[in-house]
């Protein structure tokens, strides 16, 4: 039988559904925030807190979710959707023809097709030609994607689009059964990877996160495919570490400002 949640298990339950999202040390600094507001010894557990919650909302197909972002490898934790319907969360706040330009065939299609696992602007805005439902013109089309970058569903750099790791955490299982051709798992940590390098053995071909590569690969003079054992051709970017910006901020309680390593945009993906 699930525990019945305490005061300080609604509250961080309360942030997290206002939040949606929030990296791994904001997360932490969320749970001493919550004990410490309701006189509450200080839990340094996070994952088994997060459990306790996680039994109370199975009945309800929600969970706090735990994953990686695809551009630092940075942990975060996401309250999704479990339900096993198409683009479910998504349904109540986007009209029929804006989830048509998202998903299957259009927007997903580009990206989940990509060699870079993005999609440009031009490209997206093609596809508002070729809806179903209703057409969409040049300015919607652009309204639609501000408005999914906003909800975090999209991220946008330079005119390219990629999914958002909140949205590839929401929506794994619809990505793993609707592209289960293209798409593949990351050999070190077994996630869903877009955003990669891959081993270039044609009878090989596997895929890493390129901030797995980083830790996978740190300190290898001699780098090889941890499948095949040939060459890895690719540029190994360094471990991203927290700045003392995170830092400060996980014990502020706030979150920090999304980086990247430079190093990450210099290498080659597939």
């Amino acid at each position: 039988m699930a525990r019945p949640l305490g005061e300080v298990h609604k509250r961080f339950l309360q942030t997290m559904m206002a939040k949606g999202i929030i990296d791994g040390d904001k997360a932490k600094a969320l749970l001493r925030h919550c004990c410490e507001t309701h006189g509450a010894p200080i839990n340094d557990h996070l994952d088994e807190f997060i459990e306790v919650i996680n039994a109370q909302l199975q009945p309800m197909f929600m969970q706090i979710r735990k994953g990686m972002s695809e551009e630092d490898g940075l942990q975060y934790y996401a309250l999704v959707n479990m339900a096993e319907t198409d683009v479910t969360r998504m349904s109540s706040d986007y009209a029929d023809n804006e989830l048509e330009l998202f998903r299957k065939k259009k927007t997903m299609d580009l990206i989940v097709d990509s060699d870079t696992g993005t999609a440009s602007s031009t490209d997206i805005l093609n596809c508002a030609d070729s809806l179903q439902t209703k057409k969409l013109k040049k300015k919607e089309t652009e309204h639609v994607l501000n408005r999914l970058v906003q909800d975090e569903w999209l991220k946008e750099k330079q005119g390219e689009y990629s999914l958002s790791t909140r949205c590839i955490m929401e929506m794994e299982p619809y990505i793993r059964r609707f592209y289960q051709d293209q798409v593949k798992l990351c050999h070190i940590c077994h996630n869903v990877v877009l955003q990669c390098q891959m081993c270039e053995n044609p009878t090989c071909g596997i895929k890493i996160h390129v901030p797995c590569v980083a830790r996978y690969f740190k300190g290898r003079t001699d780098p090889r495919c941890p499948a095949c054992e040939d060459f890895w051709p690719h540029e190994i970017p360094e471990v991203n570490r927290p700045s003392s910006q995170s830092q400060s901020a996980a014990k502020e309680g706030r979150a920090p400002k999304s980086q990247s390593t430079a190093q990450t945009s210099k290498t080659r993906r597939s």
